[in-house]
């Protein structure tokens, strides 16, 4: 009857990871309605926007291509970054020309990592969450790592399932009934991912639902300017970016790079 303990492990799998993304539902919705009579009451930065959406990496990327659409920064397809203003405007950009360093060239993906990790975006983030905008780094109780727990959850039960009928000793019970006593708890899971899928999607790594309902009503605003142009990026990434050449700068951001 060794399959019954691996049937255990299976429910204890199953039933704490849906059991944690219950939870974690109700407390999202429950930090929702308190945080509802406030969605009004500000707009988003364009740094806001970017990390609300993509994190500290994307505040960088959109930092880069604002001074670069400023001719301030040279962005060269090449994947090299250089300095043509050396006075940033604020603390992003200050924060990209020192990432790049004194010689005023590098590569852009180290640029993009040391910026990405700079003090300036450190505080963005902390206001973002005393805000009630953004989801506490390392945080337990988010519904997307809830549902990433579920989701491993699936493929803990079917391996344990496809175990306990490859087992080479003799159950005295039918292999078909163990398939069937091991798919309750997969049932379980999958039920509970294709639910969350309906009920709380999306769900994200960096906003907070106030912060998620925020950027849904940036995408309902005029296009046309160069505002939009940023936002757009820092809401989608540079798979916004139109221009090729601009585009091709940020493919090479994985090559290897020396110091």
């Amino acid at each position: 009857m060794f399959w019954v303990l691996l049937l255990l492990l299976a429910w204890s799998f199953a039933g704490t990871a849906c059991a944690r993304l219950c939870l974690a539902a109700v407390r999202s919705a429950a930090a929702d309605a308190r945080d509802a009579p406030a969605d009004g009451e500000r707009d988003l930065t364009l740094y806001e926007a970017a990390f609300l959406s993509g994190g500290p990496a994307r505040v960088a990327d959109v930092t880069l291509v604002s001074m670069a659409r400023q001719r301030r920064l040279l962005l060269a397809h090449t994947g090299w970054a250089t300095v043509v203003d050396p006075r940033g405007r604020d603390e992003m950009e200050q924060s990209v020309i020192g990432a790049i360093g004194p010689e005023g060239q590098s590569r852009i993906a180290p640029v993009r990592a040391r910026a990405a990790g700079a003090e300036a975006v450190r505080r963005l983030a902390d206001g973002l969450v005393r805000a009630g905008l953004a989801v506490p780094e390392g945080t337990g109780t988010t519904v997307g790592a809830a549902v990433r727990q579920v989701r491993a959850s699936v493929f803990v039960v079917a391996a344990l399932g496809v175990t306990a009928l490859l087992l080479p000793v003799r159950t005295g019970t039918p292999r078909l009934l163990v398939g069937l006593w091991f798919a309750l708890p997969l049932a379980l899971a999958l039920s509970c991912l294709a639910i969350a899928r309906f009920e709380v999607h999306p769900y994200s790594r960096w906003a907070s639902p106030a912060g998620q309902r925020l950027l849904s009503a940036l995408a309902g605003r005029p296009a046309g300017d160069e505002r939009s142009f940023l936002t757009s990026v820092a809401v989608r990434g540079v798979r916004a970016i139109g221009e090729p050449e601009l585009r091709a700068a940020f493919t090479h951001r994985d090559q290897p790079w020396r110091e």
